[in-house]
């Protein structure tokens, strides 16, 4: 399934953990939009408090969370850094498995993170954004 949709322009500046300012450009133009989704799970810098989220458009919603537009819980506790995500083809198994991952007890998170993510890095740098 298809659907077109019209994005706008957005810039977000961040900074990085040495100070350095940076920006990311989402460019106006009409994108198709698989019925895709991404499960994510953003913490905080101390990697003490998690987040797990599910969405069709994964710039997009890290661009909301940073900006504290993504969820009030994300904005407490100042959960900016994506750790994980999971790229899934089908919008319905990535909301399956955000279910699933949700109830998850903290050490099943963190080793889901580190299966993936050894060092439990901030992921948004290393992915094909402009962050």
């Amino acid at each position: 399934m298809f659907a077109t949709c019209q994005l706008a322009t957005i810039m977000m500046r961040c900074r990085n953990k040495s100070g350095m300012t940076y920006s990311l450009y989402l460019p106006n133009q009409k994108m198709k939009i698989l019925n895709q989704g991404y499960i994510y799970i953003m913490s905080n810098k101390y990697r003490t408090t998690f987040y797990v989220g599910v969405t069709s458009t994964l710039e997009q919603r890290i661009w909301q969370h940073i900006n504290g537009e993504g969820s009030e819980f994300a904005k407490k506790y100042k959960l900016f850094d994506l750790v994980y995500f999971e790229h899934h083809h089908r919008i319905t198994d990535a909301i399956d498995r955000e279910k699933q991952v949700k109830n998850w007890h903290k050490p099943w998170k963190i080793n889901l993170i580190k299966s993936m993510n050894p060092d439990m890095r901030d992921l948004k740098g290393d992915l094909d954004w402009e962050f």
